[in-house]
C-alpha cells in the first residue's frame, strides 16, 4: 500500500495528495498516517512544496468529509445501516463502527466533529451522524476544516521534518497517537462537566 501511495504522489502531485486524503475519509484502510508524511517527505527533498501538501490535504479531506455530511443528511439512518451491512465488507466498514460514531456523536455533540477529524476510524465515520442529526452545514465545515488542518500539518511536518529517520518516525506516531486521545477524552470530559454544571445551576 506505501509503494502505492508514493507512487500515486510521484505521479500526481499535489492533486494525487488531494485525491488520496478524499479516499482516506471515504475509504479508512489508506491511511493518512502514510499519505501525508510521505507528500511532506517529498517536500523536504524540493519536491513539493510544504504549504501546498497541506493545502492539498487538507482540501481532499474535507471534501469527503462534505460528501459524506450530505450522505448522512439525506439518507434514513435505517436505509443506511441497511445499506452497509449489505455493501460495507467493500469499503471496510462495518454496522458497529456506524454505530459508534452515532453514539459519539450523540454523547458528545458537535464538538466531537472537531476533536474527530484527529483520531483514526472516527475521522472517516463522524461526518454521517453530523448530516444525520441535522447539524448546520457551516458549523460542520468550521469545525472539520479546523481539526482537519490541524492534522494534516501535523503529518506533513512529521514527514519533512523526520521522514528520512523512519524508525523516529514511527516511535513519533505510536506515542502522539496516544497523546491526542488522552487529550480529546479529558477535554470532552471537561465539556460535559461544564454542561452538567450549566444545567443544575439554570434548574
Amino acid at each position: 500500500m506505501t509503494e502505492w501511495i508514493i507512487s500515486i504522489l510521484e505521479q500526481l502531485g499535489y492533486f494525487g495528495i488531494a485525491l488520496l486524503m478524499f479516499l482516506d475519509n471515504v475509504f479508512p484502510p489508506i491511511p493518512s498516517e502514510v499519505i501525508m508524511p510521505s507528500a511532506g517527505l517529498a517536500a523536504s527533498q524540493g519536491q513539493l512544496i510544504l504549504t501546498g501538501v497541506i493545502i492539498a490535504g487538507s482540501t481532499g479531506s474535507i471534501l469527503a468529509a462534505a460528501l459524506l455530511y450530505w450522505i448522512g443528511r439525506k439518507i434514513p439512518q435505517q436505509t443506511l445501516l441497511h445499506w452497509v451491512e449489505q455493501y460495507g465488507k467493500y469499503l471496510f466498514i462495518q454496522v458497529k463502527d456506524v454505530k459508534k460514531s452515532l453514539n459519539w456523536f450523540e454523547k458528545y455533540g458537535h464538538r466531537i466533529v472537531f476533536f474527530g477529524r484527529m483520531i483514526p476510524a472516527v475521522r472517516s465515520l463522524i461526518s454521517i451522524p453530523a448530516g444525520m442529526s441535522g447539524m448546520p452545514f457551516w458549523k460542520f465545515i468550521l469545525y472539520s476544516s479546523l481539526g482537519t488542518m490541524i492534522w494534516t500539518t501535523f503529518l506533513a511536518c512529521i514527514g519533512f521534518y523526520f521522514g528520512e529517520n523512519q524508525a523516529l518516525m514511527q516511535q513519533i506516531f505510536s506515542r502522539v497517537s496516544y497523546i491526542i486521545i488522552a487529550i480529546v477524552i479529558i477535554l470532552l470530559i471537561y465539556f460535559l462537566y461544564r454542561r452538567k454544571n450549566k444545567k443544575r445551576s439554570v434548574s
